[in-house]
């Protein structure tokens, strides 16, 4: 109960003990005269029930969309993520980049240097000029053949070198874009000694396992890098929950303690349960926020599909000995000239919540359509009606 009920009711039972003569928790027109209420009744007067901050209201036919709590992590999809390798050895020669630096698709991350690139370039000229001496001595033989001056063996050897050398060049040339040089930048005046690793993604530096003179080898990781612009969230579940959620199913989460509310939408669940007896929840982030990436644990509110219901208040509702009530106006009267309102407590079945609305179930001797409710200030009436047994005149 907060503070501010503590308080009311405080006052509210120093007002009815000074106020109310002999009624012993029942309730009393005259000190001779003692009117008796039943159990489910409280009573208070007008001054008192403004004290009180009573407000009413009706109960209402709502939509309403529980929530179902999870948590789990920030998480980015295996193609926004990227292991940058060389695929040929060589030596560092320059890198500027440390963890956290933005980069774009196509920027220099580090310039590598090796004998391997003069080779490799070398081999592709040396198979190019040769391809062009052997097409032309394919047109030639081809041309001859027609006009009977050449036998078909002649023209069937020189057609198997033209094509293996054309063969050859393509594939070198795979291996220079494979490097990160053009080969049509490549002549007998432009040999390089050096290629450009660039990002072939916009994001930024996770991780930078390399520095200026290191020798990286094929299989070595040079740097990790992580687009943030497409996140998902990895959340845990509990077994029992599997018919709670669905694909399209809306989440807002919260990271470390934050109040800012971001937004995701879930678009896979899992398939089969762990050993722990949980399972995964899948969902894409929908909302851009520069301090949400990758490994950032979260907390996350499901919201359910809505279901039309009766419902109050959530503060109407009130709980006594473990069961949940809402209080109903009963009528105005005077005593002693003074005006007093009855209350009666209606005991009801909660439903689903969404924090502010609560569905409920009524008994049915109760009209629905024309009771009023308390909707502010129930928790006081309650207060009340604990302590009208302990007045005594």
């Amino acid at each position: 109960m907060k503070k501010n009920n503590y308080f009311f009711t405080a006052i509210l039972s120093l007002l009815i003990i000074s106020l109310f003569s002999c009624k012993g928790g029942k309730g009393t027109t005259t000190a001779t005269e003692e009117e008796v209420l039943p159990e489910d009744i409280v009573e208070m007067r007008a001054d008192q029930a403004s004290l009180a901050g009573i407000q009413t209201g009706k109960i209402e036919q709502r939509t309403i969309s529980s929530s179902l709590k999870a948590n789990g992590v920030v998480a980015v999809s295996p193609q926004n993520m990227v292991t940058v390798c060389m695929p040929v050895g060589g030596f560092v020669k320059s890198v500027s980049l440390l963890p956290g630096n933005q980069v774009s698709k196509g920027q220099t991350l580090a310039v590598i240097e090796s004998q391997d690139f003069i080779d490799l370039q070398q081999n592709y000229l040396d198979a190019k000029f040769r391809l062009e001496f052997a097409e032309a001595e394919y047109k030639r033989h081809s041309d001859l053949y027609k006009e009977d001056v050449y036998s078909e063996q002649n023209v069937q050897s020189v057609t198997a070198d033209y094509k293996s050398l054309k063969a050859q060049v393509k594939a070198l040339e795979q291996k220079l874009l494979l490097t990160g040089i053009n080969p049509s930048s490549v002549n007998e005046d432009n040999i390089t000694r050096s290629v450009a690793v660039t990002s072939p993604i916009n994001g930024y530096v996770k991780c930078v396992d390399v520095n200026a003179g290191k020798h990286v080898a094929p299989a070595d990781v040079m740097f990790e890098l992580v687009n943030s612009d497409k996140l998902y969230l990895e959340l845990t579940l509990f077994e029992n929950d599997v018919d709670k959620v669905a694909p399209g199913q809306k989440i807002h989460f919260f990271i470390n303690n934050e109040t800012e509310q971001h937004d995701a939408a879930i678009y896979q669940t899992g398939k089969a349960i762990n050993d722990d007896k949980t399972y995964k929840v899948y969902a894409s982030v929908e909302s851009s926020c520069k301090n949400v990436i990758p490994g950032m644990y979260v907390n996350a509110l499901i919201e359910s599909s809505g279901t039309e219901m009766l419902s109050v208040p959530s503060e109407a509702i009130v709980n006594f000995d473990d069961k949940d009530y809402i209080f109903v106006f009963v009528r105005a009267k005077e005593e002693d000239g003074k005006p007093f309102t009855e209350y009666r407590m209606v005991e009801v079945q909660k439903g689903i919540t969404d924090g502010i609305n609560t569905g409920i179930m009524v008994p049915g001797d109760l009209n629905v359509q024309s009771a009023i409710v308390i909707i502010k200030g129930a928790y006081n009436l309650m207060s009340a009606k604990k302590n009208a047994g302990e007045m005594a005149c």
